[in-house]
């Protein structure tokens, strides 16, 4: 696919070349690179802290998925591709250590090179790099694959890639890329883009959904594959960077399966009967009460558990603001308050997990009770006319007395919609354009949720309000998600102890009408814009701490979601003949943790 930008890029390589002649004593090439600061591992570290290196290769590992699978490729807004197709299957430049904040090291390139401000960031490939098909991964596979995510795979690539002024070719094995913006984060991000191979790709759509077998650089390949039934990774035998420090110890087993099913609750039950061979539980009333079946007793399956020190992010159910009835925050705020956390909580999983109490709760960049001071209230004064009640002065959700009636907290609720305009009438709540009301979407297999809401419906009652839950397939929810078409739906954002350029996928303006971003509630916060650009824009990690903390405090007083619990341990049941590592990172079970680093040992 040859395009006018790769002309462009030609002409300009001697003008870059120029350029970096003229710059070259601003950087250096290095074998990693930190958000702040330089990263922490050596040049001639062995292995990440997290890993093996003496892990035994062998053995399988079987993951129970819900749901399915429709397409072989992860980073396109159709379809749906299996998880393992990302992590397994392609590659980046560099690779996260997750005992640091935000540090990367080489993985297909062997070193970095950006000056003290940041304005571009140059990449040397390894020279061994490969395909899983022997080809070489060459600088013309970078480029076309940074071009080709970024004007035609998701949102969250289209964005960073109008950031970038121009890439191009410099060398053999070395590639540049200047920035238009100011943005620390960006010589990070071109670090972790996915590098397709560009020949797989000629004389085809990208942005089709396909079930073509996908050819990556990763250690794993597709070997099997039934649509809506299971997928097999096995580990290639040649892969090119078992000995890259970065890999030492990770990509351990020989395959990796994974087998989905339409309902949440088959998949435990496919555990317990050794169908697959680990099940991560997240409900901490089931982890004490459902784990005494036989191969429990035995000690062929073992419980462990993993503190962290990640953010909470945020999980719960968010209203859509596109719609009419939720533009209003005081009617947020009111079924926040019919939202009987305390009884459901109880209810769900015997009130053993923390709620969510903002954003980024649970880690040193969420918001402190009371008022913001210091730089936090220095960063938010200039929005003070915008911002919501409890932003500045301090917000904290309502908290029930565990009864069923909720009746402090539903009187609450009924002060705010009349505040709001709205008036109880023959028992139904009624506003200047009838009776309020609102659905619910939700995906088939989702048990808990149902559960949850199925009581919040109940409860709502009490405020003359007929609430109903749809629910849908999958694909489905993902295509009525990805175009906003929902009034409230299950809710979940992940966050870091890094948070960046994402978060303008997650909460910019720009999402409220461009489809497939993660702006499901169609917030459009000049202030929470400012505070991302300033925690990009930081120089120093006091500034980028008290931006977040800012940035919380907008969020969570928007009212746009109604947060339910989180979890400060993950508990994982497995086979015994699975094994991890002794050292764990502040990430704890991080997203990859298994299968990344865990191995099989008899």
């Amino acid at each position: 696919m040859e395009t006018e930008f790769f002309n462009k890029s030609k002409r300009i390589g001697a003008v870059l070349a120029l350029i970096l002649a003229t710059t070259g004593a601003q950087a250096k090439p290095e074998h990693g690179i930190a958000m702040y600061g330089a990263p922490q591992l050596p040049h001639d570290f062995v292995s990440l802290p997290h890993a093996n290196p003496d892990a035994p290769k062998g053995g399988r590992i079987v993951f129970g998925e819900g749901g399915s699978f429709d397409g072989m490729n992860p980073y396109i807004q159709k379809g749906r591709a299996p998880w393992g197709v990302r992590t397994l299957v392609y590659e980046t430049l560099m690779g996260r250590n997750y005992g640091e904040p935000f540090a990367l090291y080489g993985l297909l390139a062997e070193s970095i090179e950006t000056p003290e401000d940041r304005k571009w960031v140059e990449f040397t490939l390894r020279a061994e790099a490969r395909f899983s098909d022997g080809s070489p991964v060459t600088v013309e596979d970078v480029i076309w694959s940074f071009e080709t995510l970024g004007t035609e795979g998701s949102a969250r690539y289209k964005r960073s890639w109008g950031d970038i002024a121009r890439i191009a070719k410099t060398g053999d094995r070395k590639l540049r890329i200047d920035f238009a913006t100011d943005d620390r984060e960006m010589a990070l991000l071109m670090g972790l883009r996915p590098i397709l191979q560009k020949s797989q790709w000629e004389g085809r759509d990208f942005a089709d959904n396909t079930l073509d077998v996908p050819v990556g650089s990763g250690p794993y390949t597709v070997d099997e594959f039934e649509t809506g039934r299971y997928v097999s990774f096995k580990r290639n035998p040649d892969y090119w960077g078992k000995d890259v420090p970065f890999m030492r110890g990770q990509a351990n087993f020989d395959e990796v399966r994974y087998d989905y099913f339409g309902d949440s609750g088959v998949v435990f039950e496919s555990f317990k009967a050794g169908e697959i061979s680990t099940y991560r539980e997240f409900n901490e009333a089931l982890w004490e009460s459902n784990y005494d079946f036989s191969r429990v007793t035995s000690g062929d399956v073992v419980k462990s558990v993993f503190p962290h020190k990640r953010p909470s992010g945020i999980v719960g159910y968010v209203m859509n603001t596109r719609r009419d009835q939720f533009q209003d925050w005081r009617v947020r705020d009111a079924l926040i308050h019919a939202f009987n956390f305390e009884f459901i909580s109880d209810a769900v999983n015997g009130g053993k997990k923390p709620r969510i109490s903002s954003y980024f709760s649970n880690s040193v960049l969420g918001m402190k009770n009371g008022a913001a001071d210091g730089k936090v209230a220095e960063f938010l004064a200039p929005y003070q006319d915008e911002l919501l009640p409890g932003a500045v002065d301090g917000y904290q959700l309502p908290i029930s007395d565990g009864s069923e009636a909720n009746r402090k907290n539903v009187r609450r609720a009924l002060a705010l919609f009349e505040e709001a305009g709205y008036t109880v009438e023959n028992g139904v709540m009624t506003g200047p354009d009838g009776p309020f009301t609102f659905d619910i979407l939700l995906k088939v297999g989702d048990d808990e949720n149902k559960s949850i809401m199925s009581m919040y419906v109940e409860s709502l009652k009490r405020l003359g309000i007929e609430a109903s839950m749809t629910i849908v397939d999958s694909a489905q929810y993902k295509e009525r998600t990805n175009v906003y078409d929902f009034d409230m739906a299950y809710y979940w954002r992940g966050l870091s102890l890094s948070p960046g350029n994402e978060q303008k996928l997650y909460w910019g303006s720009g999402g409220i009408e461009n489809p497939g971003t993660r702006n499901w509630m169609g917030m459009n916060s000049p202030a929470a814009e400012a505070m991302i650009d300033k925690l990009l824009t930081s120089t120093d990690e006091t500034d980028f701490i008290a931006a977040t903390k800012a940035l919380d405090r907008v969020l969570t007083s928007g009212r746009y979601v109604i947060p339910k619990w989180f979890r400060d341990v993950s508990t994982v049941a497995h086979n015994k003949e699975l094994h991890f590592p002794d050292t764990l990172p502040m990430y704890g079970d991080w997203l990859g943790f298994q299968p990344d680093v865990w191995w099989y040992e008899e």
